[in-house]
């Protein structure tokens, strides 16, 4: 004789930051819900981010700052779960915080009061965990799901996407997702460092360089720090731009965007000097000989024409690179593309042709800038689905 089915009113698939939310939330206004996780331990990416003390949410959080195929599916749930009502949750739970750079919010000690904080609102919802158990074949029939030997009228996927697969991320979501019939928009790595090849080999001669820049890819710029790598480019402005670059697409650097005020004050100031002196005065020294190659302006800076200094100049406010690749998946902090957003609706996050069908978080077509946009977004799109399995979609 079988095991006998056990049932529920939700089964959410992942204990990641969004499952738990929406198991929690669920949970603490009747639901009967369980969370299913292959993961040993839940809560495995937000452990593991900011450093380990989580960047949990960013105070200048608006549907401005996410990329989807549709703009402004996020605004609903962004609205009715902001990042004030996710560290009014933070704060009940005495954890303290800080703010960095830009409105980011990191927990004072560690990542693991987040996944704490979250498992005690699972519990005050009587949420069952179970973790290091294998989803398997999803059944759908009589208006009901069964994974695991478990049964609900709504299955909640919150599986994330693929990026940072040694923690055992897959693509599993968008698997679920073509099961029921739900379009993906093509998935890719993004917050991701760029490869450059050899022609970029000075570049890539030089690791460990950091220094502030604007970072450019087509019309999408971002004012942050960068950062060479032995295999090329990193640092926040890079891994903004790179959820918008495309294969072939070139990006450029504004090293020092009054380029040519500063060769021409320098021409004046030190005509003997040459063009690395120069400009060991504002970027770092390994940088500015990197940049004196690149330009190959040999003479003295006094022998310098104005037309070569502009020159010069043009290459300091745009260093134009073009990427082999980005670094993948391995080291994507997010994946971009996902279920896509015409499939589901954005106040309650169900499937529109599968009656009992959620999607949250990452494992969606919604993709946050890096400073902890992210997580945010697993917040508010984690309630809103919470809301709808409790029967209560509208909030506030």
């Amino acid at each position: 004789m079988g095991v006998k089915e056990r049932d529920y009113d939700a089964i959410v698939l992942g204990a990641g930051g969004a499952g738990l939310m929406a198991a929690a939330t669920a949970g603490q206004a009747g639901a009967r819900v369980l969370v299913i996780d292959h993961a040993d331990k839940p809560g495995k990416k937000i452990l593991i981010s900011g450093g380990g003390r989580c960047n949990f949410t960013n105070t200048g959080t608006g549907p401005e700052n996410f990329l989807s195929e549709n703009p402004h599916f996020a605004k609903s749930a962004l609205s009715r779960y902001t990042q004030w009502d996710f560290l009014a949750l933070v704060e009940r739970h005495g954890i303290t915080w800080h703010e960095k750079t830009l409105g980011q919010l990191f927990c004072d000690g560690s990542a693991r009061q987040i996944v704490a904080m979250l498992l005690e609102e699972c519990r005050r919802g009587g949420v069952e965990i179970r973790l290091s158990t294998r989803i398997g074949e999803i059944g759908h029939a009589d208006g009901r799901f069964r994974v695991a030997g478990a049964a609900a009228p709504r299955l909640v996927i919150a599986t994330g996407g693929p990026s940072i697969p040694k923690m055992g991320a897959s693509g599993a979501a968008y698997d679920i997702a073509r099961r029921f019939g739900l379009d993906v928009v093509a998935p890719r790595p993004a917050l991701v460092p760029f490869t450059l090849g050899e022609e970029d080999a000075l570049f890539k001669a030089i690791p460990g360089v950091a220094f502030p820049a604007v970072a450019r890819v087509r019309d999408v710029s971002f004012p942050e720090a960068a950062l060479f790598t032995h295999r090329g480019l990193s640092g926040p402005a890079i891994l903004q731009v790179s959820s918008y670059w495309s294969p072939g697409d070139p990006v450029s650097l504004c090293l020092l965007p009054d380029a040519g005020a500063l060769l021409r004050a320098a021409r004046q100031e030190m005509p003997r000097a040459h063009l690395k002196a120069a400009l060991s005065r504002h970027l770092p020294l390994r940088l500015a000989e990197a940049m004196a190659t690149r330009i190959g302006l040999a003479r003295e800076l006094g022998n310098c024409s104005d037309a070569e200094l502009g020159e010069a100049a043009g290459m300091l406010t745009a260093l134009t690179f073009h990427p082999t690749g980005t670094e993948g998946y391995a080291k994507a902090e997010v994946t971009a593309g996902g279920i896509s957003t015409a499939a589901l609706s954005s106040k309650t996050m169900e499937a529109r042709k599968v009656p009992g069908l959620y999607a949250i978080g990452e494992a969606v077509d919604v993709t946050g800038w890096l400073g902890g946009y992210n997580f945010q977004w697993a917040w508010s799109s984690g309630v809103a689905a919470g809301r709808a399995l409790a029967g209560d979609p509208g909030g506030r």
